[in-house]
């Protein structure tokens, strides 16, 4: 199944840097749509398998803090 495009809208003048950046370097990605999707789905996947703290490491941050005089 094929996602349902939507538009979103960059200034010209960076659709033109990303489109001859393109020509100019070749490969998979042929156009400024393709491109601009590759990193977004890129920095999306990043940013899921950032780790987050848990309530307890925050709690040993803070303990680490207090001991360091900052509270």
């Amino acid at each position: 199944m094929v996602d349902e495009k939507i538009a979103v809208y960059i200034s010209k003048s960076l659709y033109n840097q990303v489109e001859s950046n393109l020509k100019e370097k070749g490969g998979a990605l042929t156009s400024v749509e393709d491109y601009v999707e590759f990193i977004l789905r890129e920095q999306l996947t990043k940013r899921s398998e950032e780790k987050t703290h848990t309530k307890e490491d925050e709690e040993l941050i803070k303990k680490r803090l207090r001991r360091l005089g900052y509270f």
